[in-house]
């Protein structure tokens, strides 16, 4: 028997407009190449964030948050694989790659450690047999230029301080199944 797939993990969040995310390296319902996979958890991959920009947010935006977040982890929690906070309103974009350790993010934001314990981004990697999964790659518009949080912040824990703060929110929603 197939497990039953949760919503999307921002059905419970309030409604918010949607901007524009692109990327070079992943589309909106496509699987991820391996690159994106996890080559920490053995999938095969190499643990490279993909290209993210976006465009179309609210005028009165102050910083973003980018997320990346499987809901189909069979954790009861879900999984975040990277989280990257106080991005500067100017930055549209994140290069291929900025989620690794050796990575320079934008002055004055922060990555975070995610469920894994890294503070870098960290691939799809399913349980075999488990079936598709889906990655939630979100870019959060906030009203604030910053948040409260530092390198040992959870995502869990992010995602609370950005309540009642997120303007406008975009994603593309990738999948992969081993």
């Amino acid at each position: 028997m197939s497990p039953t797939k949760p919503p999307s993990p921002y059905d419970s969040l309030p409604d918010v407009p949607s901007f524009e995310v692109t990327s070079t390296d992943i589309s909106d319902g496509e699987r991820l190449s391996m690159p994106h996979v996890s080559g920490v958890f053995g999938a095969g991959g190499e643990d490279v964030s993909p290209q993210l920009s976006w465009s179309g947010f609210p005028a009165e935006t102050k910083s973003f948050v980018v997320t990346c977040y499987d809901p189909d982890a069979p954790t009861g929690s879900g999984f975040w694989h990277w989280a990257i906070a106080n991005i500067p309103a100017s930055v549209t974009e994140l290069p291929t790659g900025a989620g690794s350790p050796d990575a320079t993010v934008p002055d004055g934001a922060v990555m975070l450690a995610g469920d894994a314990g890294a503070n870098r981004y960290i691939g799809a990697a399913p349980p075999s047999g488990h079936g598709p999964h889906r990655y939630y790659f979100a870019v959060h518009a906030l009203s604030e230029g910053s948040l409260d949080v530092n390198a040992d912040t959870r995502p869990g824990l992010l995602g609370f301080f950005m309540f009642g703060k997120t303007l406008a929110r975009g994603m593309i929603v990738a999948t992969y199944e081993t």
